[in-house]
């Protein structure tokens, strides 16, 4: 199953790397991402969720333990309920053509 909320791509996936980490929550929310323009977040406030990181990499991973699923939600978006289960959390990214060094940049909502 994939969901995208704005520049915010989640992919259902069957298991979350071991070395995975747990990511902190701010004031009681996941943060997935804060949107550059707006300063805008795309959060989940539900308890039955877990964010985790792996070090080398850019994508984070979601674990969500609720029965009832969670709720991602994002000041510009409608919200979108997230079944339980293992995701991959991913910030979309555009390709930018004639760059000299940079090929792509993450989408900024």
């Amino acid at each position: 199953m994939q969901y995208r909320q704005g520049d915010i791509f989640i992919e259902s996936i069957p298991t979350i790397p071991t070395e995975a980490e747990v990511v902190p929550r701010e004031d009681g929310k996941i943060v997935l991402a804060y949107g550059e323009v707006t300063g805008h977040a795309h959060v989940i406030a539900d308890r039955g969720a877990e964010l985790l990181k792996v070090e080398s990499m850019e994508d984070r991973f979601l674990s969500i333990m609720a029965a009832s699923g969670v709720e991602l939600r994002h000041e510009e978006h409608a919200p979108i309920k997230l079944p339980p289960g293992n995701y991959v959390v991913r910030r979309q990214r555009e390709y930018i053509p004639n760059e000299s060094e940079q090929l792509s940049r993450q989408v900024t909502d």
